[in-house]
């Protein structure tokens, strides 16, 4: 895109040490667009936010001058985008959040922001079935309209941004990190598959790395961007449920996949089924919750490899009593992951159920 003139105001402003998202839209309320605020007297500007904060604004850092001019440069590439308050395109959901960010980088689709969008995120350390609920899930999800949004984290973020890439809705990753970092490193090529048929967003300038105190800020993102938030897989002490906690004091919805009780990945899950969360046991109940009509391609969702035919003889061999994955998988001659992720498709289509402990049962 071309960029525009005006947006070196925002940017500088955004730079400036001690210039958070609360500073710069008392700034903007007091004075009005960030060039009115640059023109703005030292002593003006120091009854709103302080004299240091004042000197910082009217006198520019050669760092901070750098960052500027290369968030321009990085404007010419293809699909760069940097999307202020001021801007039409900014989404409306983020502006119902009590702390929205003065301005948004984004690479990809900056459309997306403002659909109907989920949120999915769960534990790096998923189990297989945990990585299949969630690809299955959000291709469902996809496949009826909504945008999926997560983290890129490894684990449950990564499959759901894989499963919504298969359906019209896409996904959108939201990073704690610059747009031009992708992290973690190991997802750096579905970071361009994202950046090439979805969004990356980030509120953190260019070049910005990894740490700790980002992430909590970027949970607040991916839930405002969002309608509600489906936890897949969490311990108790995952940071997912920082996600949910957000979501909730945001007004949104949160879901959750019930697991085996004896799962400390489950265990997140069902803190937050107790505290009030839907318990989710297909698509349907995310969509219909969601006001969103359910597709037939979304109630069942299948994976791409496990066509009618491989389907119906994993039914044949499930027969009509209660059997475990492993158990299942010997006697297709399949590994336990592949009959998993079959089963969730079959159970999202009304055709399996799943059982405590970890078993399934033949409903139709």
């Amino acid at each position: 895109m071309t960029p525009d003139p005006g947006l070196a105001a925002w940017l500088r402003l955004s730079l400036v040490p001690g210039v958070g998202g609360q500073t710069f839209r008392k700034l903007l309320t007091e004075f009005g667009l960030p060039d009115a605020v640059l023109s703005a007297g030292r002593s003006a500007l120091a009854r709103v936010v302080g004299d240091a904060i004042a000197a910082r604004i009217l006198f520019e850092e050669p760092g901070d001058a750098v960052a500027k001019a290369k968030a321009m440069a990085w404007l010419t590439t293809e699909g760069a985008a940097i999307v202020t308050l001021a801007d039409p395109a900014y989404p409306r959901q983020l502006l119902e959040i009590p702390d929205p960010p003065a301005l948004l980088y984004v690479r990809g689709n900056v459309d997306l922001l403002s659909r109907r969008s989920l949120a999915i995120v769960g534990s790096r350390s998923a189990t297989p079935q945990g990585l299949a609920n969630a690809e299955n899930f959000a291709r469902a999800f996809s496949r009826a309209g909504l945008t999926i949004v997560s983290g890129l984290a490894l684990g449950i973020d990564a499959a759901a941004h894989r499963g919504a890439l298969e359906g019209p809705g896409a996904t959108i990753a939201v990073l704690g990190t610059g747009v031009d970092t992708p992290y973690p490193a190991r997802n750096a090529p579905l970071f361009e598959t994202i950046a090439a048929k979805g969004a990356i967003v980030s509120e953190f300038p260019l070049g910005t790395p990894a740490a700790s105190a980002n992430f909590p800020r970027r949970n607040r993102l991916i839930s405002g961007l969002a309608r509600g938030v489906l936890i897949v897989e969490a311990a108790i002490s995952s940071g997912s449920l920082i996600t949910a906690r957000l979501a909730a004091d945001q007004g949104r919805e949160v879901f959750a996949i019930p697991g085996s009780i004896h799962s400390p990945l489950a265990k997140g899950c069902h803190a937050l089924i107790k505290q009030g969360a839907k318990l989710v046991e297909s698509a349907s109940d995310v969509l219909e919750e969601l006001g969103t009509a359910v597709q037939p391609s979304a109630a069942a969702a299948p994976p791409a490899s496990a066509d009618d035919s491989a389907a119906a003889a994993l039914l044949a061999h499930l027969g009509h009593d209660p059997c475990s994955v492993d158990t299942l998988a010997a006697r297709c001659g399949l590994t336990a992951e592949v009959v998993s992720s079959m089963l969730l498709s079959l159970e999202l289509d009304g055709k399996v159920s799943c059982l405590p402990g970890g078993r399934y049962q033949r409903l139709s």
